[in-house]
């Protein structure tokens, strides 16, 4: 899950580097008001602990660990619990007792009005969340790997504001290596790195002054479809139900503005 967000959709549409990312960049989708609802913050807080717990696997110092320190980011940008954070830190690092092993699983497919999905879940029991996805998916239709993740493009994505003594877009993505930079919603930019250099990208824009809001691997479609009326509205409650459902952490949803 990218920094929730009320009634919005990550994108991005200006690609002018060598890369070559998709015109349209993908949105992951988030439940509208999540991060406002005092009964849903509880299942925010969750999500987020997953995914520390993913990335201490890998070490529970964060200077040392970069998938950590983007997880731990993530979470301090929620206010997650000082204590709940370092719990998860220390779960996912084998130093605590009982830890929990969850595991990544990736579910493909259409939402209705074939427009395509991709889902990730975290969880614990894969028989559970295999059911889970199987009623979810009803409505739409579910695929095997690789059914619609070849209209996708996997990359890293970097929400940042400008230093305050400010800094043209253009020469921080040049200078820091990024592959593309697009300007986003209230002042603020969309940054796009190769999947292995969002860590060193996110990194180098901080050094420059620049505010990191939010750093992830996130999937880009490549043709994202137009809805409008009912058909879109159709498409948005599917995706509150999908959201809705505790193993789900993140949906890339091909739906254009």
């Amino acid at each position: 899950m990218l920094t929730p967000a009320l009634n919005r959709w990550e994108n991005s549409a200006h690609v002018p580097s060598a890369r070559r990312y998709p015109a349209s960049m993908g949105a992951q989708w988030k439940q509208k008001h999540r991060v406002a609802a005092a009964d849903q913050r509880g299942r925010l807080f969750g999500k987020l602990a997953k995914e520390v717990m993913i990335a201490a696997r890998g070490g529970a110092d964060p200077a040392l660990n970069a998938a950590l320190r983007m997880a731990i980011d993530a979470a301090k940008k929620q206010s997650m619990p000082r204590d709940t954070l370092e719990r998860a830190i220390k779960k996912g690092a084998g130093l605590l007792d009982g830890a929990v092993q969850y595991e990544l699983v990736t579910y493909e497919g259409f939402a209705p009005h074939q427009v395509p999905v991709i889902v990730e879940c975290l969880t614990d029991n894969k028989n559970r969340t295999a059911s889970s996805m199987r009623v979810l998916f009803r409505k739409g239709q579910q695929g095997a790997s690789g059914s619609v993740s070849w209209d996708f493009t996997r990359c890293g994505l970097i929400e940042a504001r400008p230093p305050e003594h400010g800094e043209d877009a253009e020469e921080a993505a040049i200078e820091t290596g990024a592959d593309d930079v697009q300007e986003g919603d209230e002042g603020a930019f969309s940054f796009i790195t190769a999947p292995d250099q969002l860590d060193a990208v996110t990194r180098a824009l901080s050094d420059r002054g620049w505010h990191a809001e939010s750093s992830a691997l996130v999937w880009s479609p490549n043709n994202p479809v137009s809805l409008r009326g009912e058909a879109r509205a159709e498409v948005e409650g599917w995706l509150e139900d999908m959201d809705a459902d505790d193993d789900v952490q993140k949906i890339f949803v091909a739906l254009s503005d």
